[in-house]
């Protein structure tokens, strides 16, 4: 009796089948990039300071809406994002000590000493239409704002500027600190909602 002989599978286009279902999926396949707006959250509060309601005045409120039109009102009126930069700044410093802007505050640093500094928080409220790109470019302003008032009092006080200070200087370090410590990034931002418009 004589034996059959097992044929074997050709298995070489197997292996073209597969690599064409992998070029396939990697074609198809979309691969989304998070961008975002780096922040480092506030550490929490401890418990003590949990039960004390901080109740921040409204003057001390700088309010900045964005509606779905992605139009700019902030406190009082609708201006352009150009603007928003120098309203800031000047919230936050109120040098003629304006009853409409910010309140200050006595605060001591190792490196600054004693200064007066603002209780000063922004409100950021965005409608549900609001873009994306708008959005962004209004946080940028915010941002700057804070920057360059961190930059203009390094300048004032050390010759160097803030962003140019190295974190990894233990010295440079603690000045960075105590320069946010003055200017802080006091962002509040409530879940969109919508605010004007349709």
């Amino acid at each position: 009796m004589a034996r059959r002989e097992i044929q074997e599978i050709n298995a070489g286009s197997m292996a073209d089948i597969a690599f064409l279902l992998l070029i396939f999926f990697l074609v198809a396949t979309t691969m989304d990039i998070d961008t975002g707006i780096s922040r480092l959250l506030p550490p929490m509060p401890e418990e003590e300071e949990l039960d004390d309601d901080q109740e921040i005045r409204e003057r001390n409120v700088f309010v900045v809406l964005i509606n779905k039109d992605d139009d700019l009102f902030v406190e009082d009126g609708f201006y352009d994002v150009s603007e928003l930069k120098e309203m800031t700044k000047e919230f936050f410093l109120n040098p003629d000590d304006d009853p409409d802007l910010s309140e200050k505050r006595e605060l001591t640093t190792d490196f600054f000493g004693t200064m007066m500094v603002s209780k000063g928080v922004i409100s950021l409220r965005n409608d549900i239409g609001t873009s994306y790109g708008k959005y962004i470019e209004v946080q940028n302003e915010l941002a700057a704002a804070v920057n360059e008032l961190r930059n203009e009092l390094c300048m004032q006080r050390f010759g160097r500027r803030y962003d140019d200070l190295d974190p990894l200087n233990d010295q440079e370090a603690a000045l960075i600190d105590d320069a946010k410590k003055v200017f802080p990034m006091a962002i509040s931002e409530a879940e969109p909602k919508k605010v004007g418009g349709n």
